[in-house]
């Protein structure tokens, strides 16, 4: 009873009609640009955050949501049309979906991959409603140590789960660690490794790493790439709803999709890029006998990975909305844009805020359905926009975040700061370095270190009471078990064959 009178407060919050503007905007925009190449939700999400000052919680972070599971439906438009993928979570999308549009069959694809999205959104929405009140109820059970050994396992889950090289990964959470201590110290009150430069004393600024890292290093990376020649399929998106042979093979590859999604969503570091990669594989293992072979276009390959990634979408607010601890880059910019509006993201916030905690769940049932009316009837005006040139978007991306970056304390030094990053942020592009671990180490970086410390003075410096205690020890074991098991021979060698086919 309980669940639907918090569901009831949650609909009444998000069907208002500026909540409900919003969330439009938000789909509308996520859908834009996971159709552009090159633009994805974090460096989207990292642009708009200045732009959050001026509006209230609640709509600010309907917004932002709706840019998160709206890019997973744009995404998959490129990658089936013109084998580009909008949005990284898509490049599974792109094998088969492209070959089916190239056999003449991009409607029944790109309709597999909306009503996939639509289902497994949903789900994932479900998910959220059942299992966020007794995780909380859980959370205020958690004490500072327990705190400090749930960061450890999310950063420990962030380097095993990273794509590509676990050295790399390594290196980017410790560098993220590093810069979050660039602050004031909160015990002492003495400025730390802030070179007797005035502007550094409260920290780096959030936005100015994501907007630097993620906006102008994914522009610079991009105008890096040789304009190719894309072939796109305008005059070929016929019959947009699927056959009953299409539905017959689609909806088994859509339930296994979304249940696996459901669960890696919730992973520190898993999300939706690898929930589509690993419904992918599963796919594989699993339809024996596909009519059409994976690789040639398999309905199979399109249903499976686009209903994980938005599954995965959406389960992974479970970990930031209840825990306050940000399972992604995309999740660590809403507990960004969460402290912007003063609201401290944990278990109290559904108890402190309830209007914004159940109106955020509602709207992604609302956003969900927007979705689906926006992707498919108008799909062909978002065929029109992969026709504009990139040379003529990137300026104006640039002035958007040089103005969002300046305005955020009205300071010069934040838009250097931010070149500065932009100039980091393609030297990790080039050595093929994933930047979401540094994101996910400086926002955890002070929240750890502040746990550290206030455990170690309430146990009187033992260092024990992190092992002592049930629950932080239990935490602290899942860490250790996931280093050891990827560790293995068998798990290493799968890891990085899994990594080096979805690159």
């Amino acid at each position: 009873m309980d669940l639907l009178n918090n569901l009831a407060l949650g609909f009444h919050t998000a069907l208002s009609l500026q909540n409900l503007a919003y969330a439009f905007f938000g789909a509308v925009l996520g859908t834009l640009i996971g159709v552009l190449p090159g633009l994805g939700p974090v460096a989207t999400i990292a642009m708009l955050l200045p732009s959050i000052y001026t509006l209230d919680a609640t709509p600010a972070l309907i917004m932002l949501a709706g840019i998160y599971y709206g890019a997973q439906y744009g995404g998959s438009t490129t990658a089936i049309l013109i084998n580009v993928p909008g949005e990284s979570s898509s490049v599974v999308t792109a094998i088969d979906g492209y070959q089916m549009a190239r056999r003449g069959r991009a409607g029944a694809a790109l309709a597999a991959a909306g009503l996939g999205s639509f289902f497994a959104g949903c789900v994932g929405t479900v998910i959220i409603a059942a299992f966020a009140p007794p995780l909380t109820e859980l959370a205020f059970k958690f004490g500072s140590a327990e705190y400090f050994s749930l960061m450890v396992l999310g950063l420990v889950g962030a380097v095993v789960l990273a794509s590509g090289s676990l050295i790399k990964a390594i290196a980017m959470i410790v560098l993220g660690l590093l810069l979050g201590q660039i602050n004031t110290d909160v015990i002492t009150g003495t400025a730390r490794f802030s070179f007797d430069i005035p502007e550094l004393t409260d920290g780096i600024g959030f936005v100015v790493i994501a907007m630097g890292v993620f906006g102008f290093g994914e522009i610079i990376a991009n105008l890096g790439q040789p304009e190719e020649h894309r072939e796109v399929f305008t005059k070929e998106v016929t019959g947009l709803w699927p056959t009953r042979e299409d539905f017959r093979e689609a909806w088994p590859a859509v339930l296994r999709g979304t249940a696996l999604g459901s669960v890696l969503g919730v992973l520190p570091g898993g999300g939706a890029l690898l929930a589509s990669f690993a419904a992918y594989t599963l796919e594989k293992k699993v339809v024996r006998k596909p009519s059409v072979p994976f690789g040639k276009g398999a309905i199979q390959g399109v249903a499976g990975p686009e209903s994980a990634n938005n599954a995965g979408a959406q389960t992974s607010f479970i970990p930031m909305l209840t825990l306050g601890i940000p399972p992604n880059a995309v999740m660590a910019l809403m507990v960004g844009a969460m402290t912007i509006k003063g609201i401290q993201p944990g278990p109290q916030v559904m108890t402190s805020n309830p209007e914004l905690f159940w109106g955020l769940i509602a709207s992604m049932w609302v956003g969900n359905l927007m979705l689906i009316v926006l992707n498919l009837p108008l799909i062909g005006i978002w065929i029109k926009l992969l026709t504009v040139p990139y040379r003529f978007l990137f300026p104006a991306i640039v002035v958007f975040c040089c103005i969002g970056t300046y305005s955020l304390n009205n300071n010069s030094f934040d838009v250097y700061l931010t070149a500065g990053f932009a100039l980091l942020g393609y030297v990790f592009y080039k050595l093929s370095c994933e930047p979401a671990p540094l994101l996910l180490g400086f926002i955890l970086g002070p929240m750890m270190e502040e746990n550290l410390r206030r455990a170690l003075l309430l146990a009187r410096g033992d260092w024990s009471t992190f092992l002592t205690r049930p629950l932080s020890a239990g935490l602290l074991a899942a860490a250790a078990l996931m280093v050891v098991v990827v560790m293995l021979p068998s798990i290493k060698s799968k890891r990085e064959e899994a990594f080096q086919e979805e690159s």
